[in-house]
């Protein structure tokens, strides 16, 4: 079936590179090889209809009549070695780690601005950042307690950070529920293969939850906080509370009393310890915040000040994850740890800086333009693919608001076997690895890897027609891939940058800072 594959000169994930064969993947390639493509076919229809029938969709705005869409699954696996998942692992601790640090100096001492590392404008005139959280201290000095980290592969194989997903990152309900398709629709596919498992995550989360509630708390009431149906991730919110065997409110089923955080049941206030809330800063207290936010609990922000309550992730977080902002990481992985970067960004121009903006605008035909703010996809120019008119309406945005766009070069996002109505052809891909930090940082092996069904097109969200794959993160590889392992390898050097109500719930709703799968 695979015989006349064609990954059209990219890197791909099942087969490798130039000079760099994809050893750990022999047994899949097999495997796949040996199956009938149209049996593949009819198990594919079956897998996508049993997705539909368990809910397992999401919300596309500009759609609104169209209120359960699923997300598209390819059955083709992404396979990931032992030994790369190794120096994923170890980049996204550090990539945590660095961030949480940030975090509390820019609410502290703000010595990092203070030292220039990073431009002190650029993060306190920040609309993500939160003056309120000044000199408050959290647990173990985490502040983004989950996170996704979009990553990328170049056509050299060489895995680089797109994106920090630091605010309220979705998409890990998939990656369990694409495991669970897989076992159930190709269970010859995996068997006696030695894949790491993925459906711990819930367990994982509660733990980090519960270690972060506050000391009084000796049994802790853990919830997970979610602004409604009409969110775009709101099968995520049950999934993750089902996983997790707790509550899934929303504002209106919480009070606070005496500083103190409770839940409306049946029989009455029962108090709240910590909140995994899918509720974004500006939503979450009218008091504190947004005054017109029918969405969030008004004095939680002063429960959550005085300790009372555990909020994940924390507020002020959103500075972190902003993209210009983002070209800055490798300097404070530098900066707070003395390590160089073990994940490189993408090299990024950060067009507030007047010589990134006209490198950009010089070459608006060979760039990805990117709004800070947006996630989803949207807002994106992609030069070498953008008509006359998309550019110049790109480059009078550009001069109108420069500080509101970075540019990047366009990356030849590696590619994996994809099954389309005609055959088997490359589509890209990339990953979101998810993080777990209380006191420590735990990586769900493997992560959200999504693909761009459409030939063509480098877009990959699911809310500009992309779907996802299963990733397997194997066990252990063979003699040939250890061996090859044991190679040193380089780290390439951080990059640099170049310098009325109800419509007003439902837009709340869809405004409440997930950052789309």
């Amino acid at each position: 079936m695979l015989a006349s594959y064609d990954a059209n000169g990219f890197y791909d994930e099942l087969f490798g590179g130039p000079g760099t064969p994809a050893l750990h993947t022999d047994p899949i390639r097999s495997r796949l090889g040996d199956l009938d493509f149209s049996d593949l076919k009819r198990r594919a229809r079956d897998a996508e209809r049993e997705l539909y029938n368990l809910g397992i969709t999401f919300l596309v705005y500009s759609e609104a009549q169209a209120i359960d869409r699923i997300l598209p699954f390819d059955v083709i696996p992404r396979v990931i070695s032992a030994a790369e998942w190794t120096r994923l692992e170890a980049g996204v601790q550090q990539r945590v780690k660095a961030l949480n640090l940030f975090l509390h100096d820019i609410y502290h001492d703000q010595k990092i601005l203070k030292d220039g590392i990073v431009p002190a404008d650029l993060v306190l005139g920040n609309h993500n950042f939160r003056p309120q959280m000044i000199g408050l201290d959290v647990p173990f000095g985490t502040y983004i307690h989950i996170m996704g980290v979009d990553l990328v592969r170049d056509d050299a194989g060489t895995f680089r950070v797109l994106e920090d997903n630091g605010r309220v990152p979705s998409g890990v309900s998939y990656v369990v529920e694409n495991r669970h398709m897989m076992m159930r629709a190709f269970p010859d596919l995996m068997s006696d293969i030695g894949i790491r498992p993925v459906d711990n995550y819930g367990v994982k989360l509660l733990e980090a939850m519960c270690e972060i509630a506050p000391a009084d708390a000796t049994d802790p009431h853990v919830a997970l906080l979610s602004p409604g149906p009409y969110n775009s991730a709101y099968f995520e919110h049950i999934f993750l509370a089902r996983e997790m065997g707790v509550p899934l409110v929303e504002g209106r089923d919480l009070v606070v009393q005496n500083d103190r955080v409770y839940m409306r049941t049946t029989n009455g206030l029962e108090r709240v310890d910590a909140l995994y809330r899918r509720v974004g800063d500006d939503f979450l207290d009218p008091l504190a915040f947004n005054p017109d936010s029918c969405l969030g609990v008004p004095g939680i922000f002063d429960a959550y000040r005085k300790g009372n309550v555990a909020l994940a992730n924390a507020i002020g977080t959103g500075v972190a994850d902003d993209k210009a902002v983002y070209a800055y990481v490798p300097r404070m992985i530098r900066y707070y740890l003395g390590e160089e970067a073990i994940i490189p960004n993408v090299e990024t121009h950060i067009c507030r800086e007047p010589e990134a903006l006209k490198y950009t605008l010089d070459n608006l035909d060979r760039l990805v333009v990117k709004p800070v703010g947006e996630a989803g996809g949207y807002g994106i120019t992609i030069g070498p693919m953008a008509s006359a008119a998309e550019l110049e309406d790109c480059r009078a945005k550009l001069l109108a608001d420069p500080a509101n766009y970075i540019s990047q070069p366009m990356v030849a996002l590696s590619v994996c076997p994809t099954l389309v109505d005609g055959g088997i052809e490359p589509r890209h891909v990339d990953l979101r690895p998810f993080a777990i930090t209380a006191r420590d940082t735990w990586v769900l092996p493997g992560g959200l890897s999504r693909v761009a069904l459409k030939k063509g097109t480098l877009i990959v969200n699911s809310s500009q027609g992309g779907g996802s794959k299963d990733t397997w993160v194997l066990e252990s590889d063979g003699p040939a891939v250890a061996a090859m392992a044991d190679d040193p390898v380089e780290v390439p050097a951080p990059v640099r940058s170049q310098s009325q109500t109800q419509e007003r719930v439902l837009t709340q709703v869809q405004m409440t800072g997930e950052t789309g799968a």
